[in-house]
């Protein structure tokens, strides 16, 4: 099944799940720039992305719309009923979304999707369920290393989008 969707947990995931505390409370994360870089690709090749996660954090939507994701879900307690929505919404199948998860609180979204992903530093309960680990932790490039493979999957390389990208041709199409 051609997996259209690529839907990230951010805590552990997009970062390496740490929290740093400011003295005024703010909570401070580092996303690692290479997942960016391919969260901004991965639509030119028809793979779209969605974030979903258990906590609310305006930093976290900020850097969202900095990647122009369009699909933002923060503070969610049931993710699974968000990947419904977002499938039935976007008229595709939940066997074609892939959701990247690292912790048991993502449990119910690998129930759900066609392919469930996560990093190598997840437990090793979650990696033992998931279809694909990549192979690095999270926060260090995991999500770059799953758009490429799910891209790979297709038989397009991330690489090769970018490079249009750049000479200002056409986006790859999605279905090659």
């Amino acid at each position: 099944m051609l997996i259209r969707w690529l839907v990230l947990d951010v805590d552990g995931v997009l970062t390496d799940g740490r929290l740093y505390y400011g003295d005024d409370g703010q909570v401070l994360r580092a996303f690692h720039i290479r997942d960016g870089s391919a969260i901004v690709l991965a639509p030119r090749a028809g793979l779209s992305i969605a974030v979903v996660s258990g906590r609310a954090d305006p930093a976290v939507r900020r850097r969202m719309q900095e990647l122009d994701v369009q699909e933002i879900h923060l503070g969610v307690a049931h993710k699974e009923a968000v990947l419904r929505d977002i499938a039935a919404r976007h008229g595709v199948s939940l066997a074609e979304m892939a959701f990247m998860g690292d912790d048991v609180q993502d449990l119910p979204a690998f129930a759900v999707v066609g392919y469930r992903m996560t990093v190598l530093d997840a437990p090793a309960a979650i990696r033992d369920l998931a279809d694909w680990v990549a192979p690095v932790p999270g926060g260090q490039g995991a999500v770059r290393a799953a758009i490429e493979h799910l891209l790979e999957r297709r038989g397009v390389r991330l690489a090769d989008v970018a490079r249009r990208v750049l000479q200002g041709e056409a986006p790859i199409d999605g279905d090659e």
